[in-house]
Parts: structure tokens; C-alpha cells; sequence
């Protein structure tokens, strides 16, 4: 299949190169200053063009760009003539949807969302880490999902179909499992020092790895540990204490987290019968 690549970012070059490897060709790439040096290491000999000029020979066109101008550019790449029958045009992006596509599908394009749930700080990491990868497809029709679910197998991923309606909760659940997990684990990484742990990132790094897998071998409800899910009221209030002294700031964050894990801790029927009361009155005081 011939394919044009929009805005080769590091997910889209991973997957250009991917699908190259699969024996797709790669037809063109446009982009910025900086996809204009990774196309040259990773991709050398695909000619770097305009966006319509690397859109017009293919037969499918990835749009790899931010999510806030593949709207606009899908109506640009329509406008020129290039997205109609007979082509195909995907987005790369987790929180949107096929809404964003509405210009090529309504010139007669097949459509659809392609999103790999993975993080990707840079392109080597990303073609390590796309094959075994969960990839979530969403199309219009059966023929588009059997076009996104071929994509993600040529670039060895696991697809699964995703209602379009559902992408924006999709990704709320792929921020909280990869972007807030970095922002926590910076915060405990800050207090460790306070602390006066030496080290504190390979510190705590044997218990974050096994607490992840804990997850991934028991699940989160029993792979649940700490004062929360024990209603050890009198820890939680020391915690809050010692970050009013010490982080006053961290302390609506330690409130809203424990009051979730407390549901959680009850939904999994690990929470001591009557604690969860004493747990709250001391949250209530400290909200």
C-alpha cells in the first residue's frame, strides 16, 4: 500500500518506518523543520514534500500532526483533492475521534482512528515499544476496521475496536495510567529527598516496579496495600500532618487520592468492617 505521512511526529515516523519494514511504501512525508531531520535518519530516500504533494499518491494517509490542527489539515488535504474515493485517511490521536475527519468522509475517503497505548518519549523507543502494544482502532464501517486492525498487526500491535463515542473517556483512562503516574511519582520522588532519602528515584524504583506488577498479576483491587485499604486512620492523619509542615501544597492532592482509594479499597471488600468512617472524618478535616 502506498502511504503519505502528515506530520511525522515521533508515534507517526515509528509507525512510517514500521509499516516500510512490513512492505508498505512510504511515498511521502511532510512536516516541520524537525520531521524534516527524522525522515532523513529514519527514512532516507522517501521524498520530504508539502502536505498535498505527499497525500497525492497515496493510497493511505496518516495524519500524524498535534491534535489541534488535524481538523485542519484533513479540510486542507480535501480541499486539494486529495482525499476522496478510492483513499483512506487516519489520525494518530487517543482523545479524538472520527468527527475530526468529517472533510475527507464527506469527499468520499474511508476514515478512521488509529492510537497505540503506549508512551513514546522519542522514535527509537516508540519502534521498540509499538509490537506487543494494545492499539485502539475505531472506523465507520467493518471495511474500516479491518484496514486499522491490518495496520496495527503490520506493525506487530494488538488491535482491539474502540466506539468513537468513547475515545475522550479512552484517553482520561491513558492519562491517569501513564501522565498523572509521572506526576506522582515526581511528588513522592520530591518528598523522598526532603526526607533526606539518599537517591530517592533508585530508591523507590523496586517498589514502583513491583507494585505495577502486582497490578498487572492480581489486579488493583488486591494489589492494594498502604494505610488507606488497612482504615488506619491515625497513619492518614500523620501523612497530612507532615505534608502541612513540610508540602501544604501536596495535601488537596493526598485528600482527593486517598478519598479514591477508599472506594476502591471498599468496592474490592478489603476495607475493615466500620473503618472507612474514622478514614473520612479525618479526610473531612483536612478537605
Amino acid at each position: 500500500m502506498n502511504v503519505g505521512v502528515i506530520g511525522a511526529g515521533t508515534v507517526g515516523m515509528a509507525i512510517a518506518v514500521l509499516l516500510q519494514r512490513a512492505g508498505h511504501r512510504i511515498v511521502g512525508i511532510s512536516g516541520r523543520a524537525k520531521t524534516r531531520g527524522r525522515a532523513s535518519s529514519y527514512l532516507p530516500g522517501v521524498s520530504f514534500l508539502e502536505p498535498a504533494e505527499a497525500a497525492s499518491p497515496a493510497e493511505l494517509v496518516v495524519i500524524g500532526t498535534p491534535d489541534d490542527v488535524i481538523e485542519r489539515t484533513a479540510e486542507a488535504l480535501t480541499a486539494a483533492g486529495t482525499l476522496g474515493p478510492g483513499t483512506s485517511v487516519t489520525h494518530l490521536s487517543g482523545s479524538l475521534g472520527l468527527e475530526v475527519l468529517r472533510a475527507p468522509s464527506e469527499a468520499g475517503a474511508r476514515i478512521l482512528a488509529v492510537h497505540p497505548l503506549q508512551t513514546f518519549p522519542d522514535v527509537d523507543s516508540a519502534m521498540e515499544g509499538l509490537p506487543g502494544c494494545a492499539i485502539a482502532v475505531t472506523a465507520e464501517d467493518d471495511d474500516g476496521y479491518l484496514l486499522g486492525e491490518r495496520l496495527a498487526g503490520d506493525v506487530h500491535g494488538v488491535p482491539f475496536r474502540l466506539a468513537n463515542d468513547l475515545r475522550p473517556l479512552y484517553h482520561v483512562a491513558a492519562v491517569f495510567a501513564s501522565n498523572y503516574l509521572v506526576t506522582a511519582s515526581a511528588i513522592a520522588e520530591s518528598l523522598f529527598a526532603a526526607a533526606g532519602v539518599p537517591d530517592p528515584a533508585q530508591a523507590m524504583a523496586p517498589l514502583q516496579r513491583a507494585s505495577l506488577e502486582h497490578v498487572e498479576r492480581l489486579g488493583s483491587a488486591q494489589a492494594l496495600t498502604g494505610p488507606t485499604v488497612r482504615g488506619d486512620a491515625g497513619t492518614i492523619r500523620r501523612n497530612l500532618e507532615a505534608l502541612e509542615r513540610h508540602e501544604p501544597g501536596l495535601v488537596p492532592p493526598y485528600v482527593a487520592m486517598a478519598r479514591a482509594t477508599l472506594d476502591l479499597a471498599e468496592r474490592s471488600g478489603r476495607l475493615p468492617p466500620g473503618s472507612r468512617v474514622a478514614v473520612e472524618d479525618v479526610l473531612d478535616a483536612w478537605s
